[in-house]
């Protein structure tokens, strides 16, 4: 079983001269909840090579056990400073697709028109595809099978309008996630803040925060019928 894992390649947030890019629980958590279960993860990003962390995803306190293990990982460690580049996957090659978030993929996802085809490979060949946190971002201009946008009707969720708000950067980011699911037509909830929230819908997958990467991870599993490790 062939999974890819698309990460940004975006490091700056915004104007404010900070450091952004993926979240470190966002892939370590799914990472291992696949690989566990059997899965080989390619891992892939815009410019290919070693995807930029958030520093702040690597503090102290936003540690967890999967992100320790990551850190004594030196294969995984090793696969991740040589992403291939996006734009040369296929989605023939791969059962499902899975985008960690950060605040990275908010500049580099939207617009990217090689991660909408991508992604539109995926949805025409009936693949799994799921998205935590920022990453559903990677959705809001993707289009179905019947041309309009992708999660329109669909049931979602992704990083919270009050979530960004408690983390100072609702006024830094390009826009709100919440709203413009909603605008495209996502059916969007979401649980309290920092809970984990994961929303199946189809063969798509929506996980609200860093606390949802691994349950998101194991819900695309449960799409591609893989027993999950005891």
């Amino acid at each position: 079983m062939n999974i890819l894992m698309v990460l940004t390649s975006h490091d700056q947030l915004g104007d404010t001269g900070k450091k952004t890019g993926f979240w470190l629980e966002e892939f370590a958590a799914p990472y291992y909840v696949l690989t566990d279960a059997g899965a080989t993860v390619t891992l892939a990003s815009p410019k290919g090579g070693q995807p930029p962390l958030d520093p702040k995803s690597d503090l102290p306190e936003n540690q967890t056990e999967l992100t320790k293990r990551f850190r004594t990982d030196r294969a995984a460690q090793v696969e991740l400073a040589h992403t291939k580049k996006l734009a040369d996957v296929s989605a023939n090659d791969f059962e499902a697709v899975f985008y960690p978030g950060g605040h990275g993929p908010m500049w580099d996802m939207p617009d990217n028109a090689t991660s909408i085809a991508l992604i539109e490979a995926f949805v025409k060949a009936d693949k799994p595809i799921g998205a935590v946190c920022h990453a559903p971002v990677a959705f809001v201009n993707v289009r179905g099978k019947d041309g309009g946008y992708l999660v329109k009707g669909k049931r979602v969720t992704g990083f919270t309008n009050t979530e960004e708000t408690a983390v100072g950067l609702q006024l830094v980011v390009p826009f709100l996630l919440e709203d413009r699911l909603k605008e495209r037509g996502g059916h969007y909830s979401k649980a309290a803040d920092w809970a984990p929230y994961v929303v199946v819908d189809g063969l798509l997958v929506t996980g609200q925060n860093p606390a949802s990467s691994g349950p998101g991870a194991q819900e695309l599993l449960k799409l591609l019928a893989v027993a999950l490790p005891a």
